[in-house]
């Protein structure tokens, strides 16, 4: 007997599910803000010799936002069965007709860079690079499947995780016969790599798996190992927070321990101010927490931001900001809702463009 979906959706990631009732509710959804200009290289950028000296906002982006497959449509070796992040064994005999489909779109990027691009038919509302942006999206109001939309598309598998809803789509998918891949929600640095394997040994695709997440490790290795030597150390390291905005409609998050936003600010040679005061997943932002947590800088997503009326709409918004060095200096750093916390391939060069963003952040002045 299949397992009820509750419980299904209790065995992912308690954080990313929390985040999926916030974007799912009709507190508006968070839609993908990518802009047209390329970021500048770390290697390139004029650093600021004081970075907590700094004042004004800045803008993290991608130098390139070219895909670079590992390889070029590679022979799947098929059938395959696999037990997915659920427990469900899943047996996938035809990946002629693939729908990879999660809330940041890191599993369309992954399969991409696999080198099965070709047999991707549709996407969500994140997965908006060029390669994909044309083909038929399987999301509406913002981030709920359509499952007349999905099976329009007749996938002969699909990619997901428990991040969009209603849930009740992805079982009426698998009563349809189709199978239906599940990995982990949870994001962070740490498991890029585990993911990108699974939905390669999924795809029948082992090798091209292994050899993606190996460049994945390497070219974050790489960039972390530029960004320490470039972040403060000691005291003057920065003091960063990951908030989360729906203006319109008065939403504040503050991102902690566990949400993926702590992996990112330690890379980036902050001080993850949820993990020193043991904030878990997400919270509801209080004035006090805020102030308290005496932050020298605000990581966004930039659509949220947008939301809440750019930095002078967030201080008008959120008084409470405007009372901590971060607001003062209106130190705020945003990047694409679809980027910043993907945690996928090219999670190296996230790292890069706000490393950019903070450590030189002229090079990207709104």
């Amino acid at each position: 007997m299949p397992t009820p979906p509750f419980r299904r959706l209790a065995t992912a990631s308690l954080t990313l599910l929390m985040t999926c009732a916030l974007f799912l509710s009709g507190c508006s959804a968070m839609t993908p803000s990518h802009t047209d200009s390329a970021g500048v290289a770390l290697s390139a950028a004029q650093l600021v010799d004081n970075p907590k000296d700094y004042e004004g906002p800045s803008t993290a982006r991608l130098t390139t936002a070219v895909l670079n497959p590992v390889a070029q449509e590679p022979e799947p070796a098929l059938p395959v069965q696999v037990t997915d992040a659920q427990g469900s064994n899943v047996s996938i005999t035809d990946v002629s007709r693939i729908l990879p489909i999660d809330l940041y779109g890191t599993s369309s990027r992954i399969v991409f860079d696999l080198g099965l691009g070709k047999n991707v038919v549709g996407r969500d509302t994140s997965s908006d690079f060029a390669e994909i942006k044309d083909l038929p999206l399987v999301t509406h109001d913002g981030h709920q499947l359509n499952a007349e939309a999905i099976l329009q598309l007749a996938p002969t598998v699909i990619i997901t995780d428990s991040s969009l809803g209603p849930w009740d789509v992805v079982l009426q998918m698998r009563d349809a016969g189709i199978p239906v891949f599940v990995v982990d929600s949870h994001r962070s640095l740490e498991n890029a790599g585990e993911m990108i394997t699974q939905i390669a040994t999924a795809l029948g695709v082992t090798e091209q798996g292994t050899k993606l997440a190996e460049r994945t490790a390497s070219e974050v290795s790489t960039i972390s190992a530029q960004i320490k030597d470039i972040a403060p150390s000691g005291n003057d390291r920065l003091r960063m927070l990951f908030l989360y905005a729906r203006g319109q409609a008065g939403v504040y998050y503050l991102f902690g321990e566990g949400s993926g936003a702590d992996s990112l600010i330690t890379s980036l040679g902050g001080v993850d101010i949820a993990t020193e005061i043991g904030w878990r997943g997400m919270r509801p932002m209080t004035d006090e927490a805020l102030i308290e947590a005496k932050p020298d800088l605000i990581i966004m997503m930039s659509s949220g931001l947008e939301s809440a009326g750019g930095i002078d709409g967030i201080l008008d918004s959120v008084p409470a900001l405007a009372l901590t060095a971060a607001g003062t200096k209106r130190r705020i750093v945003d990047m694409s809702d679809s980027d910043v916390l993907s945690f996928g391939p090219n999670s190296a060069a996230v790292l890069e463009a706000l490393s950019v963003a903070i450590y030189a952040p002229a090079a990207a002045a709104k």
